[in-house]
C-alpha cells in the first residue's frame, strides 16, 4: 500500500509540473489591431457540419456570419438532419443569400464515418485560401476569424485549433466536461504541440512529433494548401476521433501547428443532458486510445490509483500516519489541480470538490466501452451508428 501511495503521490507532483507550465503556455489569441486587414486579407470560409442540431445551429451560424473580417463566406452542410434544422438553415440562407452557402450532405458512402464526410463535402465545396471547421455546437465571438487569420500569419502556422471555452449546464456536464481539459492540460506540455521537445535527438523529432499531436475538433483552421497536402478529411475518412487524426497527419508533413485557449474566441455547449453526455464520449472514449486495450486499461487502473484509492482510503487510515500523510497530500494535490482548472475556464469552483465523482464516472463509462468492445456493438450518435 505504501508504494500505491508514492506511485499517486508521484503522479500528481509531475502533473501538477505540466499544469503550472501549460498555465503560463496555453494562450488565447491576441486582439487584431485596427485596419490591420485594410490592405490585405485572405479569404476564408468557415465551415459548419450539422446533423440534428435544432438546438444549437442557429446561434452558431448567425454568429459566424457575424464575424468582423473583410473577406470571408459560410458554409453548412446539413447532413441528413432528421429534425428542424433543415428549415432553421433554409429561414436562415434567406436571411444572409450573399453571405451563406446552404449544401444538402450526399450520401455517405462505404468506409466513410459521418463526421469526416460532411467536412469533406465542405471543403470540396468551398474555394477559399483558409478553411476553418466548426462544429454546430459553437458559436464564434465577432472577431473570432480576424484573430484566427492574424495568428497563422504572424506565427507561421499551418494549422492551428482553440480549445472552447465550455458552457456547462447540468449537474454531470459540471462533474464531467472539466475532467476532459484537465487531462489535456496535466499530460501534454502545450509547447510540445508547436515544436517538438528539444531534448529528443534531431535525428527522431520528426517521428516523435505525432506523439504531441492534440486538436479540438470544435475550431479547426488550416491553411488550403496544408489541408490538400495532408489529404485533408479523406486521410482520416474512418477514424471517430479524426480531429486529433488529423493533427498527427500535420506533424508527419512536417507542417506546423499550435494550439491556443478559445478564450474570448469560440464557446461550445457539447451537450445538453445525462444521456447526450454518455453517449457522446462512449463513442470517443477508446477511440482517443487508438482502440488500443492495454494502454486504456492501464490508465483506467492508473486513474483508480491516483484519483480514488487516497479518498477512500483516508477515513480507513487513522492509525498508519506514514499513509496518511501521503494520500491526504495526493488528495490535496488533487483538488489543487482542480481548482485551478475550474478557475482558469471560469467553472464552479465548489464542483472541483466533487472531482472523485467524476473519476468514477469515467470509470463506468470505461466499463461499458470495454462491454461495446468485446460485443463489437457499434454505438450510435445522431441516430446513425458509428
Amino acid at each position: 500500500m505504501l508504494t500505491v501511495a508514492y506511485i499517486a503521490l508521484g503522479y500528481l507532483l509531475i502533473t501538477s509540473a505540466v499544469l503550472l507550465m501549460n498555465r503560463r503556455d496555453f494562450k488565447p489569441l491576441e486582439s487584431v489591431p485596427p485596419s490591420y486587414f485594410a490592405r490585405q486579407a485572405p479569404s476564408a470560409s468557415i465551415c459548419i457540419p450539422a446533423r440534428n442540431e435544432e438546438a444549437s445551429v442557429e446561434r452558431c451560424v448567425r454568429s459566424a456570419v457575424s464575424q468582423q473580417y473583410p473577406d470571408f463566406q459560410v458554409y453548412v452542410l446539413d447532413d441528413g438532419s432528421t429534425d428542424a434544422t433543415g428549415t432553421i438553415l433554409a429561414r436562415l440562407k434567406d436571411q444572409f443569400p450573399n453571405r451563406l452557402t446552404v449544401l444538402r450532405g450526399r450520401p455517405k458512402p462505404d468506409g466513410w464515418l459521418g463526421k469526416p464526410w460532411a467536412c469533406h463535402q465542405l471543403a470540396e465545396a468551398s474555394r477559399e485560401e483558409i478553411l476553418l471547421f466548426i462544429d454546430a455546437d459553437t458559436w464564434l465571438e465577432p472577431s473570432a476569424l480576424s484573430k484566427t487569420v492574424r495568428t497563422m500569419g504572424q506565427d507561421v502556422l499551418d494549422f492551428i485549433t482553440l480549445w472552447p471555452s465550455q458552457e456547462l449546464g447540468t449537474f454531470w456536464e459540471k462533474n464531467v466536461i472539466p475532467l476532459i481539459y484537465m487531462a489535456l492540460l496535466t499530460l501534454l506540455p502545450v509547447r510540445y504541440v508547436r515544436r517538438a521537445p528539444r531534448w529528443i535527438p534531431p535525428f527522431l523529432r520528426k517521428t516523435v512529433a505525432p506523439l504531441f499531436a492534440a486538436a479540438c475538433g470544435q475550431f479547426m483552421a488550416f491553411k488550403r494548401e496544408s489541408y490538400e497536402q495532408v489529404g485533408g478529411h479523406r486521410s482520416v475518412k474512418d477514424e471517430i476521433v479524426e480531429d486529433v487524426a488529423l493533427a498527427k497527419n500535420i506533424k508527419r508533413s512536417g507542417l506546423a501547428m499550435n494550439m491556443y485557449h478559445g478564450s474570448r474566441v469560440v464557446s461550445c455547449r457539447m451537450y445538453r443532458t445525462a444521456q447526450e453526455l454518455w453517449q457522446g464520449l462512449r463513442k470517443n472514449f477508446l477511440a482517443g486510445f487508438s482502440h488500443h486495450i492495454p494502454s486504456f486499461m492501464f490508465m483506467a487502473l492508473l486513474h483508480a490509483v491516483v484519483f480514488l484509492l487516497p479518498v477512500l482510503s483516508i477515513p480507513l487510515l487513522y492509525d498508519r500516519d506514514q499513509l496518511l500523510l501521503l494520500f491526504s497530500a495526493a488528495v490535496l494535490l488533487m483538488l489543487l489541480q482542480r481548482m485551478i482548472i475550474n478557475r482558469w475556464f471560469d467553472w464552479p469552483m465548489y464542483y472541483a470538490l466533487l472531482h472523485p465523482l467524476g473519476v468514477g464516472w469515467f470509470q463506468l463509462l470505461g466499463i461499458q466501452v470495454l462491454r461495446d468492445h468485446l460485443s463489437r456493438e457499434a454505438p450510435e450518435w445522431k441516430g446513425r451508428p458509428l
